[in-house]
């Protein structure tokens, strides 16, 4: 019996007994606090006290935020244990959980998705902090609820509300190294029935240059703007509404070198996103609510080259998303509910390299079970339908369990599947590197373009059977276990997690066919299948009352397990640089999967002095050697590769004082220890000073 089945069994069975036995005793329920300072709603949606949730969690607060002077998102999530930022690429910074990438990790903004992967990672930048009310990462499988693209993850931005009858809200200003300037405008206000925020944010810098031998820059000049809204209207005591708008643009000046020849261009970012929800309380033990969400997300590059006058290349990206969807939340007993939700989503493209505008039509339908056996044992049991156009259907379960040993130790496990699907990337790419020479096709256009370039005389052979590409192309999945402790008592925090996830029908390109000019046609097949495991530990101390200690260490190993069953057959050879001898290689020495390091670990220290109004941070991040691609042409990262980025520490400081309650001056170092690679870490710029004043009203 597979897992989906075993999952879904369990699931029906627990559902009987609980719904038709016995009363537990009324205790104060965890899912109606609302006024705790540490609740989230994204691993359950349903507002939880984040000690009772039994999955593992990281929580980033406003109050963390503000204090360690960070101004967009992937530079906080890069502090978090177990987390660590990769750039793709085009450059964009995106993020890794427990080893797996960004691809396959979900970025929400109240709750719903956001769009714009033009290389596979979305890029964390374009997301300014200022009107943060909160972070929740949730690692691992979540597309019990979430449904694809959550295979790895969820990162879920939680945006302020305002709470109070007057007008209040802040006004900030900050400068650092590289003409770099970041101004945001935050007001917000709640009268009896209608509230209503608004936030405005800019940011832009000259860039940077690491190499100058080169031309261009390694970062280019750019500026962009976020403006976003929100409304809040109680209608009546049982029927609220919410809606909120965002509106993000980028301008980027673009110089670069392409052999031997000077390009330049523009490069220009819009992103438009509008959302409404309609929250009804029937009674006191039903809850609904209907909520609409539409998105676009358009870039668009031209470069020219400036010596001959011509256009070098023009790429164009609009993406749209249209997503309706109601909640169901049932109170069986005070303590026990029961969530369900359908919905619908409709998402096309327009891009360079497609034939045609390309658009993919789903229907999903989930159900969770939160509830508590008995007092200490809780219990969530879920699990999510996805009917897809383009893909076969996809049935995803988890069950989670958080069991309390006493007031300080919790247990806490989770085993879950999710997926990901064929993006359009996968399914439609129609691309040809001009430079170079090589073709990449999507699957569902691999047939119709190969036949065409083979009559037109393009092709030497043909590498496959063509009836090889047209069974469908698979949804990517896996499944993912998570176990561990947390303790809590007096000055102490501790949290462990050991966790694996297993996946297979992963999607890589494959070559096809041999173009007459001695270069490969590409498409995407499913064969992969690969692990990561490991653990992850966090730790915090309150010293004293002015002093606290933090730290994190996540172990990982990631690695093919196709890879690993050649080695053992002694498949796979390397040369020794020493004896200039081939070697055969063994599992000893398979390092694993491309930018994964084996350690990474956080250690931060926040000191106070409340009667001065001051405090003052350091983050200390390192992670260990890593290799950037396969340099023996063998397949695997060895260790005989000479391709490993060495282990590296970046230091952060940050130092507040606030004057009249209103007027807080930051004054602040990244990178201290003015840590470099340019050939390897081009998104590493040295060490950056910066000056914040912030003005709250």
């Amino acid at each position: 019996m597979n897992l989906n089945s075993l999952l879904t069994l369990v699931f029906i069975g627990v559902l009987r007994v609980s719904v038709f036995g016995q009363e537990i005793p009324v205790q104060k329920d965890s899912v109606l606090i609302q006024d705790l300072d540490e609740v989230i709603v994204t691993a359950t949606r349903t507002v939880r006290q984040l000690s009772s949730v039994p999955l593992p969690v990281t929580l980033i607060s406003k109050k963390q935020l503000q204090k360690t002077g960070v101004i967009r998102l992937d530079e906080i999530l890069n502090e978090q244990t177990g987390i660590i930022t990769t750039a793709d690429q085009s450059g964009f910074n995106g993020i890794q959980i427990q080893g797996i990438s960004s691809d396959y990790v979900m970025i929400l903004i109240d709750g719903v998705p956001l769009v714009g992967r033009s290389a596979g990672n979305f890029d964390l930048s374009r997301l300014a902090v200022g009107n943060i009310q909160q972070i929740e990462i949730v690692k691992g499988p979540s597309s019990s609820l979430y449904g694809s693209e959550a295979l790895g993850g969820v990162i879920n931005i939680i945006t302020e509300t305002p709470k109070e009858a007057s007008l209040n809200g802040n006004v900030s200003y900050r400068f650092a190294s590289f003409n770099t300037q970041d101004a945001n405008l935050s007001i917000k206000k709640k009268f009896k029935k209608l509230g209503y925020s608004f936030y405005g944010n800019s940011l832009r810098s000259d860039g940077y240059d690491l190499r100058p031998e080169v031309e261009g820059q390694t970062v280019n000049p750019f500026e962009n703007y976020t403006f976003s809204g929100q409304l809040f209207y109680d209608i009546s005591d049982a029927l609220k509404l919410f809606t909120s708008a965002r509106y993000y643009m980028e301008n980027q000046d673009v110089t670069l070198s392409a052999n031997d020849q000077l390009i330049e261009g523009l490069s220009d970012i819009n992103e438009a996103n509008a959302h409404i929800r309609l929250d009804s309380e029937i009674n006191v033990k039903w809850q609904l609510q209907y909520e609409f969400y539409y998105t676009n997300y358009k870039a668009s590059e031209e470069l020219q080259n400036t010596v001959s006058n011509t256009l070098f290349s023009q790429n164009d990206y609009d993406q749209k998303l249209f997503r309706p969807e109601i909640r169901v939340t049932y109170k069986v007993k005070p303590k026990n509910a029961i969530t369900t939700g359908v919905g619908y989503g409709h998402e096309n493209l327009d891009r360079t390299f497609f034939d045609e505008k390309v658009s993919f039509d789903s229907q999903y339908a989930y159900m969770q079970y939160d509830f508590y056996p008995w007092e200490k044992l809780n219990l969530i049991l879920g699990a999510r339908f996805d009917n897809h156009s383009e893909y076969q259907s996809q049935f995803s379960p988890k069950a989670s369990l958080n069991f309390k040993l006493s007031d300080a130790i919790s247990i806490k496990g989770s085993v879950g599947s999710g997926f990901k699907a064929p993006d359009f990337r996968q399914l439609y790419f129609d691309f040809t590197n001009t430079a170079v020479g090589y073709t990449v096709l999507g699957y569902n256009v691999a047939i119709d373009k190969v036949e065409e370039l083979d009559a037109q005389g393009q092709l030497t052979d043909l590498l496959l059977d063509l009836e090889d590409l047209e069974t469908p192309l698979q949804a990517e999945s896996s499944v993912g276990y998570n176990i561990g402790a947390s303790y809590a008592q007096g000055k102490v925090k501790l949290n462990l997690n050991l966790f694996r996830n297993d996946f297979k029908n992963l999607i890589d390109t494959r070559a096809i066919a041999r173009r007459t000019n001695g270069q490969n046609v590409f498409s995407y097949a499913n064969f992969d299948r690969i692990y990561t495991t490991g653990l992850e530990l966090d730790a915090k101390y309150k010293l004293t009352d002015k002093l606290t200690l933090s730290g994190g260490y996540q172990l990982l190993y990631a690695k093919d397990k196709e890879k690993k069953v050649a080695l053992e057959r002694g498949e796979i050879f390397a040369r020794d640089p020493n004896s200039l001898q081939t070697v055969a290689l063994d599992n000893s020495d398979y390092f694993g999967l491309v930018n994964r390091s084996r350690h990474t670990a956080n250690f931060k220290i926040f000191y106070e002095v409340p009667k001065w109004n001051f405090n003052t941070n350091l983050r200390i991040n390192y992670r260990s050697k890593y290799g950037l691609f396969d340099g023996n042409g063998n397949g695997i990262i060895d260790t005989y590769d000479t391709t490993f980025v060495n282990g590296y520490a970046l230091a952060n400081l940050t130092l507040n004082k606030t004057f009249s309650d209103k007027y807080t001056l930051q004054l602040g170092a990244n990178n201290l220890f003015d840590y470099q690679d340019a050939e390897n870490i081009p998104g590493l710029a040295g060490i950056q000073l910066f000056t914040k004043i912030n003005f709250q009203f």
